[in-house]
């Protein structure tokens, strides 16, 4: 009862304020003769509606069999291929990290996301027996592989050594 009272008292201010209405299209001559400072509620509505996400290119998730082999396994650029459950403490630890090295590379390296739960046929297949379990593939063939987290200097050191093969 006194958590519903708290929000309706914190929330209700800003749930059902009324925002400015935004005019879609140019905006009127008077809007653009001013300066950043004391811009109108129309010009900082539409400031606000725009967003940039860096689409990432070399981090991808595996929908199925066919998708990895495609995606992986025929990759003229070498894969890194994350094992990963939902559930796993560990997976939501070292993900985010294998990401932003695998993104440091620019390019030299790919990752693949598989979910063991959703692509228990995957994992079978490369014998992955616990999560989380990080292969490197080269050419279609495995030739490295680590299980469980490890800490940004090892993960550089995988990643160099994957490139260098």
């Amino acid at each position: 009862m006194a958590q519903r009272v708290v929000l309706r008292r914190f929330l209700a201010p800003v749930l059902f304020r009324k925002l400015p209405r935004c005019r879609w299209g140019p905006l009127p001559p008077e809007v653009l003769a001013q300066g950043s400072s004391g811009r109108p509620a129309a010009a900082l509505c539409l400031a606000r509606t725009f967003s940039t996400t860096k689409i990432s290119k070399v981090t991808f998730n595996v929908q199925d069999g066919p998708d990895f082999q495609d995606r992986v396994v025929n990759s003229d650029t070498p894969v890194v291929v994350d094992f990963h459950a939902q559930w796993c403490g560990p997976c939501k630890i070292l993900g985010p990290r294998l990401e932003k090295m695998v993104a440091k590379q620019e390019g030299k390296v790919l990752m693949a996301k598989v979910d063991i739960d959703d692509n228990t046929d995957l994992a079978i297949e490369y014998e992955v027996s616990a999560v989380p379990t990080v292969l490197a593939i080269k050419n279609g063939d495995v030739v490295d592989k680590f299980v469980g987290i490890k800490d940004e200097d090892q993960l550089e050191a995988f990643l160099k050594k994957l490139i260098g093969c």
